[in-house]
């Protein structure tokens, strides 16, 4: 199915599911069997091949209609972006047609109560094949067969896929501020079995997880465009047709001047999100920046626009059903996940010193 018709033909449920706290399993089943998760992988392992452009596209369209889908998107595309890369070949044949295909929903499972933004800092703690440790905010972790997990092996960064089951105990997450369908868990691994270690200890955190993370900041910035450009749509039709003393709103000037300022927003956030595509399309060094810089300035975006089209649409923007109150909500959990604003800043002033700009 065509990204932007399914969609489409879901935008009306996606309000039912964060007021509910969840994505529906069926719907999670829709997804797959639409082909959507890790599209991008090749076909001989049963992805389709999605060009970076064509899978921000996707995550565009579904960003626009329900921040939780992109997530299962981009978290199914993390794990696949690590296993393809870091994997042995029996690895990537045992484990990546299982996540193209949705026969097994995977989690990402690095922070910690005391490692967020610094990973290395993480406690938890691989020793003889059993996996002990406790991470937080783990999305679609409530559904997850498998986790790609983030853990120290004798004092080195470590990466390992662990199978839900025995020794691995779920605790759902509800009521957050954002992503409140997204299957949120905190998970504790006590004793779990190890079913792989991808890449060698050391290589961990540097190597599989910054893998993952670059992909996952790729797919929450084309998300985070879908959301502003959905903001302003939203809102350039709510302000056409409401009136205040017998004039559109869309007739005040002040109305005007502010839709503007959003449509410069989301223009900026789509074009550093094409320029971040047609990097890594050929493979350029600095495309891991130029996403950086696509993820911060969307996930921007997705905020200062969700917050004017709270406001222009008045009490009806603060409905518990608002779909841009929802975003808005979820914008700012967007500048927080895969490196929170003031990470990136300190990235790209780095970025900028070396003649990035």
């Amino acid at each position: 199915m065509d990204p932007a018709a399914f969609a489409d033909s879901v935008r009306a449920d996606a309000a039912g599911w964060d007021r509910h706290g969840g994505v529906p399993v069926e719907v999670v089943r829709e997804v797959a069997r639409a082909g959507f998760l890790a599209a991008d992988v090749p076909a001989r392992y049963g992805g389709r091949d999605f060009s970076p452009t064509e899978v921000g596209r996707l995550c565009a369209d579904l960003g626009g209609t329900c921040s939780a889908l992109r997530a299962l998107v981009t978290v199914q595309g993390m794990v696949a972006a690590a296993v393809l890369r870091w994997g042995n070949a029996d690895q990537r044949a045992r484990w990546l047609p299982a996540l193209t295909s949705g026969d097994r929903l995977a989690g990402f499972a690095a922070t910690e109560a005391g490692a967020g933004s610094d990973l290395a800092a993480v406690g938890a703690s691989l020793d003889s094949g059993r996996l002990r440790g406790h991470k937080r905010w783990v999305t679609f972790g409530a559904l997850a067969d498998v986790f790609l997990v983030l853990a120290t092996r004798d004092g080195r960064p470590v990466a390992v896929l662990v199978e839900a089951g025995p020794g691995v105990v779920v605790e759902p997450v509800t009521g957050q501020l954002g992503m409140r369908a997204a299957r949120i868990a905190h998970v504790r691994f006590d004793d779990a079995p190890v079913a792989e270690v991808l890449a060698p200890p050391g290589f961990g955190l540097s190597h599989v997880v910054g893998t993952a993370l670059d992909h996952g900041r790729f797919t929450v910035a084309w998300g985070c465009a879908g959301m502003a450009r959905a903001c302003l749509d939203l809102t350039a039709g709510h302000v056409a047709t409401r009136t205040q003393a017998g004039t559109p709103l869309s007739e005040h000037q002040a109305v005007r001047a502010v839709l503007g300022r959003c449509l410069v927003e989301v223009r900026a956030a789509q074009r550093l999100c094409a320029h971040a595509a047609a990097l890594r399309e050929r493979g350029d060094p600095a495309a891991l920046h130029e996403t950086v810089l696509a993820k911060y300035g969307a996930a921007r975006a997705a905020s200062v626009v969700g917050e004017h089209a709270v406001r222009l649409h008045g009490a009806a923007g603060v409905d518990a059903d608002s779909a841009v109150g929802r975003f808005h909500r979820d914008a700012a959990v967007m500048r927080i996940i895969e490196g929170s604003d003031e990470v990136a800043e300190q990235h790209l002033g780095r970025y900028a010193l070396r003649g990035g700009a």
